[in-house]
């Protein structure tokens, strides 16, 4: 059965990739409402801008990977539109900055209500955004990968989110910020664990391709076992001990470390970035709520 044009789109939009943009708002959320500073509209503004620019980033990827050469009929992960034929170049393009403007677009409300800091978070996140496979040094092309997603799905995110809510920064929303980073950077990991045969041919440099299998299966254990060791320190610091029920995220946790350390087959690798997806927006939600009930 043939694609509908919708389906072809929501598939490139990666949706298993946005809890990383929808989970640190969540927790800067949930910080905010920590110090009685809850504001919706907001939230809402960016939630909807990071999921944009996820979206957007996605869209980039598709394009400028399909351009390099790297996705070609040998990939093995999930079916890229522009190289599988399902749409021009032209129009992935041209979808990509259609996203990023309305990215901005939804920005501009937010730096209307906050002022220029989040604007200067809002244009970084969509330059690095398209830098990270466009350009003459792409970051995922030379190992940097990495270093973006945790700052940008963590630090960042978290502490702009919960600016957006206070109009001030906290030093433990830079804190909390590290356990989406994390948990992204797994993500990540995962996907070019999955495709280092591929990238190693293409050129591109993942630290999969650079260190070998090994180092990334350790970097997956650490991105998804940190985040529960921040959570606790977070949560007995700030004497905020209901949010020590997001511990219970290492049950499911230890059964994906597992596969993902013993297994090489590219759909079990699949299967497991999805997982790893879900761990991310599961972690968030069990220690926001435990956070906001303390």
């Amino acid at each position: 059965m043939t694609a509908s044009r919708a389906q072809i789109w929501l598939a490139a939009a990666r949706p298993r990739t946005l809890p990383a943009a929808a989970a640190p708002v969540v927790i800067g959320c949930a910080l905010a409402v920590g110090h009685g500073a809850l504001a919706l509209i907001p939230s809402l503004a960016a939630l909807v801008a990071a999921l944009l620019i996820q979206i957007g980033t996605n869209f980039a990827n598709d394009y400028y990977d399909f351009i390099k050469g790297t996705d070609t009929h040998t990939r093995i992960g999930p079916t890229r539109a522009t190289q599988a034929g399902l749409v021009t170049p032209t129009e992935m393009k041209r979808a990509t900055y259609i996203v990023f403007t309305l990215a901005l677009l939804v920005g501009c409300y937010l730096v209307w209500r906050t002022g220029w800091p989040i604007a200067l978070i809002g244009v970084l996140s969509i330059a690095f955004g398209l830098l990270y496979t466009a350009g003459p040094f792409p970051l995922g092309y030379n190992g940097l990968g990495d270093i973006f997603v945790l700052v940008f799905f963590g630090p960042v995110a978290v502490a702009g989110t919960y600016y957006v809510n206070t109009l001030a920064w906290g030093g433990e929303a830079i804190v909390a910020g590290l356990m989406p980073g994390l948990f992204s950077v797994g993500i990540l990991t995962i996907n070019n664990l999955r495709d280092i045969e591929d990238d190693r041919v293409a050129g591109k440099r993942t630290l999969a391709v650079r260190f070998g299998r090994k180092f990334a299966r350790i970097e997956y254990l650490l991105c998804v076992i940190a985040p529960h060791g921040l959570a606790l320190g977070l949560a007995l610091f700030e004497q905020r001990r209901l949010a020590l029920v997001s511990l219970a995220v290492l049950i499911p946790t230890l059964p994906a470390l597992r596969q993902v350390w013993s297994s090489d087959d590219g759909p079990m690798l699949n299967s497991m970035l999805a997982a790893t997806g879900r761990l991310l927006i599961l972690h968030a939600v069990i220690f926001s709520i435990g956070w906001v009930l303390m």
